[in-house]
């Protein structure tokens, strides 16, 4: 393999992981906001956060959907780098090939480590919701 063929692949491969990084950030981020937001629902008046923390929810729940749609396009471009003769390579990072129902967008936030993640987590603010209206029920 010639340095240049090396050279691509690793630019590709450090793209992967940044995209991966991301992902896994994206997670990490969704449920710390979402517990800090629950924390400030303990009064009528910041029973507005439950609705805030879903709209939290949805918009990382779109970008870890993103970030996997764009790891997917990058691993198959590193796939077809791979395989390409040495004076082939020409350091092109464009992924606009790869289309179709696995690189999509809708894939990407339907991917099986995604949607899990963020279905418990609207089922969860939902729990939260429906107990903070019944202690407030039960209070009044």
């Amino acid at each position: 393999m010639n340095d240049n063929k090396f050279k691509h692949l690793d630019y590709i491969h450090n793209t992967i992981n940044r995209m991966s990084s991301n992902s896994f950030i994206i997670k990490g981020w969704t449920i710390s906001i979402v517990s800090i937001l629950f924390i400030f629902t303990d009064n009528d008046i910041n029973k507005k956060f439950i609705t805030i923390s879903l709209l939290a929810v949805l918009v990382f729940w779109y970008l870890n959907g993103y970030f996997l749609q764009q790891e997917r396009k990058f691993r198959a471009l590193y796939e077809k780098v791979r395989i390409l003769p040495d004076k082939e390579i020409d350091f092109s990072m464009s992924t606009k090939e790869f289309t179709g129902r696995y690189y999509s967008l809708a894939s990407g936030i339907l991917g099986k480590t995604i949607w899990p993640l963020y279905i418990a987590i609207i089922i969860m603010t939902f729990i939260v919701k429906y107990l903070a209206e019944s202690t407030v029920a039960n209070t009044v």
